[in-house]
């Protein structure tokens, strides 16, 4: 499909309606945008989520264990390295 657009005096860009349904997007949603070879590609973010899920092997220490605690540990060694001290 093949529509044209305008892009406004803040860089805005309005997608076409029937694109926008055509893709299943809706208000508010994050996107990812890429160029390629100039060439603009938009995906939803969730759609790139779900295309690379399984693609990332997990570390053995981290199989099974719960999100939150992976992302409070990656938070601890974040502020560890940084700061060098341990988050309160």
């Amino acid at each position: 499909m093949q529509t044209t657009a305008t892009i406004t005096s803040k860089r805005q860009l309005t997608i076409p309606i029937a694109i926008f349904k055509k893709l299943g997007l809706k208000e508010n949603q994050k996107v990812l945008i890429r160029e390629n070879k100039g060439i603009l590609e938009i995906e939803s973010a969730m759609a790139a989520v779900e295309r690379l899920a399984g693609s990332v092997k997990i570390p053995k220490r981290l199989q099974g264990v719960d999100l939150d605690q992976v992302i409070e540990e990656a938070i601890d060694i974040h502020i560890a390295e940084k700061y060098g001290k341990k988050k309160e």
